[in-house]
C-alpha cells in the first residue's frame, strides 16, 4: 500500500475507532490503585480524591455492599463485564458510560481490574453507529497490560496472550523488547516513553501473526494512558490492545476504491482503461496483475455473452493490461495487445464458462492440477514465486467482457475472501468504464466511417478545375468532426465547389454534416443557382428544427448554425458564381501570384434566417487559384481571423507550384499542437475551355430548323472527328429543337460542347420546363424526352439568370476519341 493511503488510515483509525478512554485500576478488592488524567477528565476527580479509595465514589450501584459482592462474583465468573452504566460526576450529575472491565493477573496469580469507560455522548458518530461501538465494547477481545515505570510487565489479561501469543508468566517482569525483540518492539517502546513523560495518551498501530491464523497477519491499535497514584505520581502506564483488523481492512478497501473511482476510466479508451486497472491492482492488491479481453471489445463490438468454449472452440482473448512489482514483468509470457493462450483447463476457462470468480489461496503445482497440462505456465509459476491467485470476469451488461487476473509473489499474505469482494468491486467498476470506452469506440469507428463514406474518397480533375484536399481533424485520436467539402460535376462542364462546416465533433456532427452534403448533392443536381440552392438548406433546416424541438436527442439539431460557402465555376465564360452561409470568403490567386479575399455578401449560418442570400459573379482567368477553407485553418486560441487570413494568404501565394504542395504548405503553417476546431481545406485550379471546343448556333423559332439544326451538328461533328456519334447526335438535336419550338417562343440557341464528354445544348426563352411523361404506343407526341433519355448518359435542364431555360443532354465520347 503507498506511503499516502498508509498514512490517511492510520489517522482515520486513531481518530475515529479508538475514542479517548477514562482507565482505572483496582486492587482485589475494588481499591482505585491508579488513575489517569483521561478518568480525571470524564468524572472530575483527580487522582488524589479517589486514590486508595473504593470506586464506590464513582460508580453508584457499589455503594450498595450486597449489590457491589455480587457484582464482583459475577466479573469474577466472566473474567470481567462490559456494558452501560450510571457514573456519578464530581458534581453530583450522572453520566451514561459505556464501560469495559477487565480482570488483570499478576506475579504468584494476584488478581486487579482494570475498568474503562468513554462518555456515550462524547463517541463520536462512527464508533456511536452500531456496529463498531459494539465491537469496543462487548465483541473485540481487549488485550490489557500494565507496565512499571521501567516499562516491565506488572498486570496482563488472558487476552493479551491470544493475540501475541506469549504466555503470562514469560511477560511478567519483563519489558516488551525481551519478550518480542525487533523494531516494532522498540518503536512501541518509544511511545510508551513519551507516554510517561507527558502524560499525553497516544495511539500506535502495529502488526502481528496470532498463533490461532498464522497464515493471516492482523493489526492491532495499542492505546497508552498514565496511571497515577493517589500522590498524583507517575505509577506507570496502561496499555489497551485492540484488534482493528476487520476495520483496518474495510477502510483500506474503500480508500483502494476511492482510488478506483479516480484512477480507472480517466479515459475513453479501452486499452488505457485494462493498464488503469492493473496499475491500480498493482501493489495495492496484488504483486502481478493483467486485464485480458474479448477479441472484439477494443474494436468497439458487442461482446458476446458468454466467452467460454462453444462448439470445441477456445475463447480467444487479447492481453489489455499488465502489471507488476517486478521491472519489465517476467511473469508475464504476453505483452499488451497481443492474442492470449488458454490451455483447455485453465480456471480462466471456467471462469468465462460460468461468469463466477476462481479463487486459489494457495496455488498447488503439484501433479494432478490443470498446471499438468501447461507445463510451461507451471515453470512460470515456480520460478517466480507464485503462491496465491485470484480470476475475476469483467461483465457489463450480463455480457462478459472477459477476465482481471490478480496474484500474489512477493507478498507472503495469501489472498482471502474479502481480499475476492474488494477485487471483484474494483472490477466492477473497471467494467462500467469499459463497457463505456467500448462503446464510445463502436460511436467513433460508426461516425470515422460515415464521415469516410461521406466525404469523396479521390477528388477527380476535370475541364473545369483541378482539385486538391486536405482534412484534420481538431481530435486527433477520433478523426471525426463536422467539416466537409465536396466537388460536384455540373451539365456544360461546369462544376460545383463547397465546403461546409457542421457545429461539434464526433457522430451527431459527422450525421449533420451528412444530411447536408446530401442536400447540397440533390440541389446542385437540379442546377440551382448558388443563392437560391442556399436558401432551400436553410429552409430545410428550419423545417427540421422546427420537427426536433420536443425532441430530447439535441443531436438532431447540429445542423442548426452551420455554414457554408457554394460556388459554380463555368469554364466556357470563365465566370464563378458563389454565396455563402455564414462562411469565410475564399482566397482568390491570381496567375501571376497575388492573394486576395473577395467581399461576398456574407449569409447567416443555416437555421438563423437574419441575413438572405445574395451570389456574387467574378470572371477568372484560367490558372486562378480558389481556396475554400474552414475557420480552424484561420482561427486559433492565439489570434484571431485577420491575422490567420493573413497567413493563409502568404502561404498561397505560389501559382507556379502543384496543388498537392500548396496544400501541405497550407497545413504547416498551423501550430505543432492538434488545432482548437476541424480544419478544410479544398484548393482548385481554373481551367477553360478553347474555341475549338464549343459550337453555337443561334436559330429562329419554326419547324424547318429541326432539319438545319441536325445538319449543324453533323458538320461538326464531322470536325472533330466524331462521326461514330452522328446518329444518336442528329436524334438528340432533332428532339430538343422540336420541343423548344412547339412550347417556347423567341430564338432557340444550339450548343455542342466537347470536353470529357459531349454535350447538346439547347436554349429558349420560356421559363416553361420540360416535363418527361409516360406516352402511349399510338400517341404521337411525348416520345421525345424518353428517346434522348435512352441515348445519352445524362440529361437535364437549368434556369439561366435572365429567366430563361437550357435543356441538355450528355453522351459518353468514344475511347479513342
Amino acid at each position: 500500500m503507498t506511503d499516502a493511503l498508509e498514512g490517511t488510515l492510520s489517522a482515520t483509525v486513531n481518530r475515529r475507532l479508538m475514542p479517548e478512554a477514562a482507565i482505572a485500576m483496582l486492587d482485589a478488592d475494588g481499591t482505585v490503585v491508579g488513575w489517569t488524567d483521561t478518568a480525571q477528565q470524564l468524572v472530575g476527580y483527580s487522582a488524589g480524591e479517589v486514590g486508595g479509595r473504593s470506586v464506590s465514589v464513582v460508580l453508584p450501584f457499589a455503594q450498595n455492599a450486597s449489590r457491589m459482592e455480587a457484582f464482583a462474583e459475577q466479573c469474577r465468573a466472566r473474567g470481567g463485564w462490559s456494558g452501560t452504566a450510571a457514573v456519578r460526576h464530581r458534581d453530583g450529575r450522572a453520566l451514561n458510560v459505556s464501560l469495559r472491565i477487565s480482570q488483570l493477573w499478576g506475579q504468584g496469580g494476584a488478581v486487579h481490574w482494570l475498568v474503562s469507560g468513554t462518555d456515550n455522548a462524547a463517541l463520536s458518530s462512527v464508533a456511536n453507529s452500531g456496529s463498531v461501538r459494539e465491537s469496543l465494547l462487548t465483541r473485540t477481545p481487549v488485550g490489557v497490560v500494565v507496565r512499571d515505570r521501567e516499562l516491565r510487565c506488572t498486570w496482563v489479561n488472558d487476552a493479551i496472550e491470544c493475540q501475541q501469543g506469549v504466555p503470562r508468566d514469560r511477560r511478567l517482569g519483563r519489558r516488551l523488547t525481551d519478550v518480542l525483540p525487533g523494531v516494532e518492539a522498540e518503536a512501541l517502546e518509544v511511545v510508551m516513553r513519551q507516554v510517561l513523560d507527558s502524560g499525553i495518551p497516544a495511539v500506535h498501530e502495529y502488526r502481528a501473526w496470532p498463533p490461532a491464523e498464522k497464515r493471516r497477519e492482523h493489526v492491532f491499535a495499542a492505546s497508552y494512558f498514565r496511571l497515577q497514584d493517589a500522590d498524583g505520581q507517575a505509577l506507570g502506564l496502561c496499555c489497551i490492545n485492540l484488534d482493528v483488523t476487520g476495520s483496518r481492512r474495510a477502510r483500506e478497501r474503500l480508500a483502494i476504491l476511492s482510488e478506483a473511482n479516480t484512477r480507472i476510466g480517466s479515459t475513453l479508451d479501452v486499452m488505457q482503461t485494462s493498464q488503469e486497472l492493473a496499475d491500480l491492482a498493482v501493489p495495492l492488491l496484488a504483486d502481478y496483475a493483467t486485464v485480458d479481453l474479448a477479441e472484439t471489445v477494443p474494436l468497439g463490438e458487442e461482446p458476446p455473452r458468454c466467452i467460454g468454449p462453444a462448439g470445441g472452440r477456445r475463447p480467444v482473448l487479447r492481453r489489455a493490461g499488465v502489471a507488476s512489482i517486478h521491472p519489465g514483468i517476467p511473469e508475464s509470457p504476453w505483452a499488451r495487445g497481443e492474442p492470449v493462450f488458454l490451455p483447455p483447463h485453465a480456471p480462466q476457462i471456467s471462469v468465462l464458462s460460468s461468469g463466477r470468480s476462481h479463487l486459489e489461496p494457495m496455488l498447488d503445482t503439484g501433479p494432478g492440477t490443470w498446471l499438468d497440462h501447461d507445463p510451461a505456465r507451471a515453470r512460470t509459476i515456480r520460478e517466480h514465486g507464485i503462491h496465491s491467485l485470484m480470476i475475476v470476469p469483467i461483465r457489463a451488461r450480463r455480457a462478459l467482457l472477459g477476465v482481471a487476473v490478480f496474484i500474489r509473489t512477493e507478498e507472503p499474505t495469501p489472498f482471502q475472501e474479502d481480499d475476492l469482494l474488494l477485487a471483484e468491486e474494483i472490477v466492477t467498476r473497471a467494467a462500467l468504464a469499459l463497457d463505456n470506452a467500448r462503446q464510445y469506440a463502436r460511436e467513433h469507428t460508426t461516425a470515422l466511417t460515415l464521415q469516410r463514406n461521406l466525404l469523396p474518397h479521390r477528388l477527380r480533375d476535370s475541364a473545369a478545375v483541378e482539385v486538391a484536399s486536405r482534412y484534420l481533424s481538431a481530435d486527433a485520436h477520433t478523426g471525426v468532426g463536422g467539416d466537409w467539402f465536396d466537388v460536384i460535376p455540373l451539365s456544360s462542364a461546369r462544376v460545383a465547389l463547397v465546403v461546409g462546416d457542421v457545429v461539434g465533433h464526433g457522430i451527431n456532427a459527422a450525421a449533420g454534416m451528412g444530411r447536408l452534403r446530401t442536400v447540397v448533392r440533390t440541389l446542385a443536381e437540379m442546377d440551382l443557382p448558388p443563392d437560391e440552392l442556399l436558401v432551400h438548406i436553410d429552409d430545410m433546416v428550419r423545417r427540421l428544427t422546427e420537427e426536433d424541438e420536443d425532441a430530447d436527442d439535441l443531436g438532431r439539431l447540429a445542423v442548426v448554425g452551420a455554414t457554408c460557402l457554394y460556388a459554380v465555376y463555368d469554364p466556357v465564360t470563365r465566370r464563378c458564381t458563389m454565396a455563402r452561409a455564414g462562411h469565410p470568403p475564399p482566397a482568390i490567386t491570381a496567375p501571376h501570384g497575388k492573394v486576395t479575399f473577395p467581399d461576398l455578401p456574407t449569409g447567416a449560418p443555416f437555421g438563423i434566417g437574419l441575413v438572405p442570400f445574395e451570389a456574387a459573379e467574378l470572371e477568372l482567368p484560367p490558372g486562378t487559384q480558389l481556396a475554400f477553407y474552414t475557420d480552424g485553418l484561420i482561427e486559433t486560441r492565439d489570434h484571431d481571423l485577420d491575422v490567420g487570413m493573413k497567413q493563409l494568404g502568404g502561404a498561397l501565394a505560389h501559382p507556379d507550384w502543384s496543388l498537392e504542395h500548396l496544400c501541405s504548405s497550407v497545413i504547416e503553417t498551423l501550430p505543432t499542437r492538434p488545432p482548437s476546431d476541424d480544419v478544410t481545406l479544398l484548393l482548385a485550379r481554373t481551367r477553360s475551355l478553347s474555341p475549338s471546343q464549343m459550337a453555337t448556333w443561334d436559330l429562329p423559332s419554326e419547324p424547318a430548323v429541326v432539319r438545319t439544326a441536325r445538319a449543324l451538328a453533323t458538320q461538326q461533328l464531322a470536325q472533330w472527328g466524331l462521326d461514330r456519334m452522328v446518329p444518336s447526335t442528329e436524334l438528340i438535336v432533332s428532339e430538343l429543337v422540336t420541343n423548344a419550338v412547339r412550347h417556347a417562343t423567341g430564338p432557340i440557341r444550339l450548343r455542342l460542347i466537347r470536353h470529357k464528354v459531349l454535350t447538346c445544348e439547347i436554349s429558349d426563352a420560356s421559363d416553361r420546363l420540360p416535363r418527361r411523361r409516360q406516352a402511349r404506343g399510338l400517341d404521337e407526341s411525348g416520345h421525345g424526352l424518353s428517346i434522348v433519355a435512352q441515348l445519352c448518359q445524362r440529361q437535364g435542364y437549368r434556369r439561366t439568370t435572365d429567366g430563361s431555360k437550357t435543356v441538355w443532354a450528355e453522351q459518353e465520347l468514344p475511347k479513342n476519341a
